[in-house]
């Protein structure tokens, strides 16, 4: 079909996107229609029925094969066959070596073309060449020794990789070999940075443990072809930024010894606007205000990793949530092969999810612990095996996190904010309606301060947020489970007596109605199927139950609990 405009679908897996980009550009600047999901999906699209629809559309699919298109999870062979084999001409580019074995057997008599180890113009002619089959040359060519001429580059357009090595300056930490899942995330990651406008600059936020860090380095990796420039922070002190910047100037050779820190940090700010394809990572900042003012502009990226959410009028951000349960058992199962799906699923559950707390748990287990032990251990001090299990680019175990970031309240003198903070580690693990602490705070003897300012919940949450300890949702907060065992381990058991009272109040504040009540019932039904928002008694009941429990006062939970039974049965 050389010559003939075609409708094509670009078929790869999520690590291998970069190549996507790259190939889908090709293809649409020698003329071609072409389906990527990236380009021509939007947020919310059933993707299922986009895919159908694309691959019934098109006039061929064009795969990438790699490793990674063939992972054992993303295909059958029947799948193979109803989806691709015989949709059509199916068209395989090579993006990087693979064994005969790494191929399926209903693909490995086809011909494929190699594009890895090829420089930009040569995999550019074989990606067409393969689509639309060989040709004739056409003259005149340019003599092979002479320079072309450098044109303007095209910030917009995705380098190839493979064929080059990493960019020109580049200042990033090794891979981590151990990365797994979030795939979701960098995909939303890499369409909101290229789907912007120059200067993109998007925040990750979450609380600390979360895997933030360990996204942006994974990003910084694969599309490392998609750069020219790739420099990484470490950001916590605002005020060294200057220094930083200074010395990513003097990379660039911009730096002039005399100018001073200031001067050189505001010259790289000027360079980088003129400059296409830079990527700038801000790891773990803090104070976004301070940030704001040293944030460069131009044809690139700035990609900042926070436990601050609040980003509002300065970045695109985004709230980077727990593993799903698929990525927790993924992740342990490929750090300890022997584990089951069942014991992964339920170390998953005890652990929350959390990828810090996931890593270590693994790192314990490899050192000589068995599974069942580690459970026992886990359930009876879980703030001592928080602080166990080392994990490469996270000195920092989960204990002493949580700890730190409660000393820097402590040295904001946030008492609110550490007093609310004990009170959510003594109710349950579903999310904490605002209005019960509202309603609750005359009561509450734990919370210093004015009991009439309509204010105190709001400034305590925001000092919570930012530091990442609570996650905050329209009319609720949540706190991590792992979060609450280490605070309640560190309150003392006298204060720890006072603060299970106030949690107990802030329970019994909570009228939710009758649940014949036609206007109360809804708040009874979405309490008793544990939605987060609502003030249901089963909700309730779980919430004060683990009160109790929290202290080892299981004659007062299993009442409290078994009380919200009756009451859900009167719901019919």
């Amino acid at each position: 079909m050389a010559g003939a405009v075609q409708c094509l679908f670009v078929s790869y897996a999520d690590r291998d996107r970069a190549w996507a980009e790259w190939v889908g550009r090709q293809l649409q600047q020698a003329g071609h229609q072409v389906e990527l999901d990236r380009w021509s999906w939007r947020t919310g699209d059933d993707f299922v029925e986009k895919m159908n629809a694309a691959l019934g559309a098109a006039d061929a699919v064009v795969a990438l094969f790699s490793k990674s298109y063939f992972a054992p999870k993303r295909w059958t062979r029947e799948e193979w066959t109803a989806s691709l084999a015989v949709r059509g001409r199916l068209v395989p580019v090579v993006i990087e070596p693979l064994n005969d074995d790494d191929i399926p057997v209903i693909l490995a008599g086809r011909l494929r073309k190699d594009l890895h180890g090829l420089d930009e113009t040569s995999a550019a002619a074989a990606l067409l060449e393969a689509v639309q089959g060989p040709s004739l040359p056409a003259g005149p060519f340019a003599f092979p020794g002479a320079p072309a001429a450098e044109a303007e580059p095209d910030a917009g357009r995705p380098r190839l990789l493979g064929g080059v090595g990493l960019p020109e300056v580049w200042s990033v930490r090794r891979r981590n070999p151990d990365f797994s899942g979030r795939e979701d995330a960098l995909r939303q990651l890499r369409t909101g940075l290229v789907s912007g406008h120059p200067a993109v600059i998007h925040v990750l936020h979450g609380m600390g443990g979360i895997g933030k860090t360990q996204i942006a380095l994974e990003y910084a990796h694969r599309f490392a072809g998609q750069y020219d420039l790739v420099w990484w922070i470490d950001a916590e002190q605002a005020d060294q930024l200057p220094v930083r910047y200074t010395e990513f100037a003097d990379r660039l050779g911009i730096a002039k010894p005399d100018a001073g820190t200031d001067a050189n940090a505001r010259a790289l700010l000027q360079h980088l606007r003129t400059r296409h394809r830079w990527l700038l990572i801000l790891d773990n900042a803090e104070q976004p205000d301070r940030i704001a003012p040293w944030l460069p502009e131009g044809p690139g990226h700035v990609l900042i990793t926070s436990r601050d959410p609040d980003w509002s009028g300065i970045a695109r951000h985004s709230s980077l949530d727990v593993f799903t349960r698929a990525d927790s058992v993924t992740y342990l199962r490929t750090r300890s092969p022997a584990m089951t799906a069942e014991q992964a699923d339920h170390l998953a559950d005890e652990l929350g999810d959390l990828p810090l707390a996931l890593a270590q748990a693994a790192g314990v287990l490899r050192t000589g612990m068995s599974l069942d032990r580690y459970e026992q251990l886990l359930k009876a001090d879980t703030d001592r095996m928080m602080a166990e299990g080392t994990v490469r680019d996270h000195p920092t175990p989960l204990t002493a996190t949580i700890r730190i970031a409660v000393a820097r309240l402590a040295d904001e003198e946030s008492s609110a904010a550490i007093a609310l903070l004990r009170i959510a580690a003594f109710l349950g693990l579903e999310p904490i309606p605002f209005v019960w602490l509202e309603t609750a705070r005359p009561r509450l003897v734990t919370v210093p301060g004015d009991p009439d300012d309509p204010m105190w919940l709001r400034d305590a949450l925001q000092h919570l947020g930012r530091l990442g300890l609570v996650r905050t949702d329209f009319g609720t907060f949540q706190v991590h489970r792992l979060t609450q065992a280490v605070i309640r381990a560190q309150t003392r058991t006298g204060l720890a007596e006072a603060v299970r009272r106030d949690a107990t109040t802030v329970l019994t504040s909570v009228d939710p109605g009758a649940p014949e009540s036609p206007t109360d019932r809804p708040m009874w039904a979405a309490g008793a199927e544990g939605g987060p928002g609502t003030v249901g008694v089963l909700t309730c009941g779980r919430h004060l139950g683990h009160a109790s429990a929290g202290l080892g006062e299981y004659a007062t939970a299993l009442p409290a609990t078994e009380d919200t039974l009756p009451r859900r049965h009167a719901l019919g």
